[in-house]
């Protein structure tokens, strides 16, 4: 599958973002929004001024949430980032590479205890801000699998994580490299209503009614 992908696709070059902070922000707004929504946020804050992690530091609240209006259920996810941004100085001095250094295992539970923090999204921390080699795995992962009969339906995300990990090398750049290309084969042809004739899996066996 990763063969087929890179060939019809190429390097994807993600995550989308400038910074490293801009990746972090974008993990947290893109729960249960559109992409698209997220952008519009993220230029607001730039706009502002606001994407370090000082001047974020330094936002009310009430602040934070009318800039990242646009990526919907903002006062939440303002209350999200805010727990992050506490985590990071109260902890780790503003420096976000000492809060992703060490033990992999014991990172990923500091960053699920921060509140608003699932896996999905502490594990596109890790590998898009962190370079640690761990699997991201999306909704659009589970649906490609799903019908290409490697999963079944009531697989949880960390079935669908531990799969990729047990199956390929724990590399960094494979993982993030395999997680862009899924997600791009998923906008393109695996949709919710499936798109086969031209996807670059469509010779391998799949159900498109799933």
């Amino acid at each position: 599958m990763y063969r087929l992908l890179f060939r019809a696709y190429g390097p994807q070059h993600w995550w989308p973002a400038r910074t490293a902070t801009e990746v972090v922000v974008g993990a947290i707004l893109t729960q249960n929004t559109a992409w698209s929504n997220v952008e519009r946020a993220i230029a607001n804050l730039r706009r502002a001024r606001a994407l370090s992690w000082k001047a974020l530091r330094d936002l009310s609240e009430s602040e934070l949430a009318e800039l990242i209006r646009p990526s919907g259920t903002y006062r939440v996810k303002a209350g999200r980032l805010r727990a992050f941004v506490g985590e990071l100085w109260g902890r780790h001095g503003g420096s976000l590479r000492a809060m992703l250094d060490g033990d992999l295992t014991a990172v990923r539970r500091r960053l699920l205890a921060i509140r608003g923090i699932g896996p999905e999204t502490a594990d596109a921390i890790l590998l898009y801000v962190g370079n640690r080699p761990i699997f991201v795995a999306d909704a659009y992962t589970k649906r490609i699998l799903l019908r290409h009969h490697l999963i079944n339906e009531n697989a949880g995300y960390e079935a669908v994580r531990w799969l990729f990990q047990s199956s390929l090398p724990a590399d960094a750049a494979i993982f993030n490299e395999y997680h862009a290309l899924l997600v791009a084969v998923a906008k393109k042809h695996c949709r919710s209503k499936a798109s086969c004739p031209g996807c670059p899996l469509e010779a391998l066996a799949h159900d498109d009614s799933l």
